[in-house]
């Protein structure tokens, strides 16, 4: 999933530059241009100012004919102009992406040709071009990371096969090609993770290269298991015990051997 994610991140980057461009074109064109309040309404020319975009009602009379004056005006609040600020701005930009565009439907689109304008070159380019370019790019990427694992797990597959059915036993003991301990490059903080959750599992084998796994946990800065730690120095105690009862029964044959000569 990492490598797939550092594949499209530029590109990610990139459209989110372009949103950032497009929200602040619509924030500039439908920014009002007089002052005004929620609280009270104001009455003048401009076509940004959320009150002159509220919903209104009129009244129809008896002869079919409608009342020019608003018979109701509902309120507008800070959804009916998302556009006073850049924040809001750029929150609608983003629900424009995911095809919501309410945020944009309270203007009349005959007579805001720029509007227009802005509006096709968003849909064209981000929601038509580069959002199915990103879903190609991504499925790119999550291919070639797939093709990536299933070459490593044929190749370990063909490695077992070799060494099981086509080298001598002989060969399969060569150190130069088979040695014991394997170097590599690691990170960190992935093999602490990996070495606490072995010793939390019962998985963490402290006689097996002992010397070494004490070595990994110094650098790694974990503290040993104090009874792991106990058994290891047991287990050279017993082995010193051991060398220098041989090496006393040696030394007792060697002179017995003397004086019987």
């Amino acid at each position: 999933m990492t490598s797939v994610a550092k594949e499209i991140i530029s590109f990610l980057v990139l459209i989110f530059i372009i949103v950032i461009s497009f929200a602040h074109a619509f924030y500039i064109l439908l920014l009002p241009r007089s002052n005004f309040t929620l609280d009270n309404r104001s009455i003048n020319n401009d076509l940004n100012n959320p009150w002159n975009i509220a919903s209104t009602y009129n009244q129809i009379f008896e002869n079919g004919t409608i009342n020019s004056n608003p018979f109701l005006i509902q309120p507008p609040n800070e959804n009916t102009n998302m556009f006073i600020d850049f924040k809001t701005s750029l929150f609608a930009t983003y629900l424009f992406l995911t095809g919501d565009s309410d945020a944009l439907s309270n203007w009349s689109y005959l007579n805001r040709p720029p509007l227009v304008i802005l509006i096709v070159l968003f849909s064209l380019l981000i929601v038509v071009y580069l959002m199915n370019l990103l879903i190609g790019l991504l499925s790119n990427a999550i291919e070639k990371n797939n093709n990536r694992v299933s070459y490593l797990i044929q190749k370990a597959q063909i490695l077992a096969e070799i060494e099981l059915f086509y080298m001598l036993p002989f060969q399969r003991r060569w150190k130069e090609w088979f040695p014991e301990v394997i170097y590599y490059y690691a990170n960190l903080d992935e093999i602490r993770k990996e070495v606490k959750a072995m010793m939390e599992r019962k998985e963490w084998n402290a006689d097996v290269f002992p010397e070494l796994k004490s070595d990994l946990l110094n650098k790694l800065y974990i503290q040993q298991n104090t009874e792991n730690t106990a058994q290891q120095e047991l287990n050279k105690l017993n082995i010193q015990q051991n060398t220098v009862q041989q090496d006393i029964a040696q030394n007792s044959d060697n002179q017995d051997f003397c004086r019987s000569h």
